[in-house]
């Protein structure tokens, strides 16, 4: 697919400038411009009296094929997406199961040591949070 896509590629390529280069190629209506400039006059000693017929059908069939080409590029490229995670260079997605373990057992908070409390008499007694 991905050959396929680049052939379409370059043949877009080529008919853009070839689409460019038949529309700069078209005289104006005011005979100047462009069309003068590149090869207007040209273009009737190649075409004869009927260049303006033969550089519109030109036109017209370059657009169509400008546009055909595009689609096909566009439906090319949303195939090549889609199916992108099955052909591609990248490495499969493994799940692992995830045994259930045990609920976390109740911890109670720790409260920290305080320093022995003395009292108005001058004996040491401790709080509850310092006892073992």
């Amino acid at each position: 697919m991905n050959i396929l896509i680049g052939i379409l590629t370059f043949v877009l390529i080529l008919v853009s400038l070839f689409l460019i280069l038949v529309v700069l190629a078209q005289k104006a209506k005011s005979d100047g411009g462009m069309g003068a400039a590149i090869g207007g006059g040209m273009a009737e000693t190649a075409f004869g009296a009927d260049t303006s017929n033969v550089l519109t059908k030109m036109t017209i069939n370059a657009t169509i094929a400008f546009f055909v080409l595009t689609f096909a590029l566009y439906l090319g490229h949303v195939y090549r997406r889609s199916h992108a995670h099955a052909a591609s260079g990248a490495l499969p997605t493994i799940t692992v199961p995830v045994k259930p373990t045990a609920a976390p057992a109740a911890t109670t908070p720790v409260k920290a040591p305080t320093a022995p409390l003395a009292t108005p008499t001058g004996t040491a007694t401790t709080t509850e949070a310092s006892k073992p």
